[in-house]
């Protein structure tokens, strides 16, 4: 087995990686794809953490949500969270892998409450840990969550999955004359406005030195290649 390149990742999932073909919800086929890569990583040996958005069952800022308060909206989508983790954790113990789900929102009956030195043990202990509840306040997306606990943790890397490749000089569906970076720094991706995360999580990740691997989830065999540190997708770093 390829030994890990990095000892501790934090793997940033989107909600609607678990929508498949489905237009809302969880598909059954998507979080069987997803948790057959993850089971890929797991085995290479590093020690996983992960952080996965609401949008398949509630975008605060979605036209639907525009008639309902800001935080209320907010709260509904760290509650989403919290569900996708679960369905997570239990995919994942299916498959023999023991897994932790941590809420910033006390759910003591369903989650335990995130503690870092917590959350750090049970990584030791070789088990995945899922971050839910986005930080626990409104405002923030879950791409700032997976910057703030990957500071937190003491992660090397922060791995972003996507539905593309990695990061461009433009948007390669409008653009066939976009390329693709293999690396970055974090000024010259500010300076070029490259959308990345959302600013707040980006520059955690810079002023604490956490580097940003942006990949295509849909390709099999790439959560555990990036973190064995193969060439994959864009890392800024």
């Amino acid at each position: 087995m390829t030994e890990p390149k990095y000892r501790r990742v934090v793997l940033k999932l989107s909600g609607e990686a678990l929508l498949g073909k489905q237009t809302h919800g969880i598909s059954t086929d998507a979080l069987r794809r997803i948790t057959t890569e993850i089971e890929k990583a797991y085995h290479v040996g590093a020690q996983l953490a992960i952080v996965i958005g609401g949008g398949n069952i509630w975008r605060g800022g979605s036209d639907e949500a525009a008639s309902i308060n800001r935080v209320t909206a907010d709260n509904m989508g760290m509650l989403a969270t919290i569900i996708n983790s679960l369905a997570l954790q239990d995919a994942l113990e299916k498959r023999g892998i023991p897994t932790r789900v941590q809420s910033a929102i006390e759910v003591t009956k369903l989650a335990e409450p995130y503690i870092p030195r917590r959350a750090a043990r049970h990584l030791e202990k070789k088990r995945v840990v899922i971050f839910a509840g986005g930080i626990g306040s409104p405002y923030f997306t879950t791409d700032t969550t997976a910057a703030l606990r990957s500071i937190e943790i003491g992660a090397q890397v922060l791995l972003k999955a996507t539905k593309v490749d990695g990061v461009y000089t433009d948007d390669p569906k409008k653009n066939s004359k976009a390329k693709k970076y293999s690396t970055l720094d974090f000024n010259e991706a500010i300076s070029k406005r490259l959308k990345i995360m959302d600013t707040s999580a980006f520059t955690l990740c810079m002023d604490n030195k956490i580097a940003v691997l942006v990949f295509d989830l849909n390709v099999p065999g790439n959560i555990a290649r990036a973190v064995r540190g193969e060439k994959v997708g864009t890392l800024i770093k």
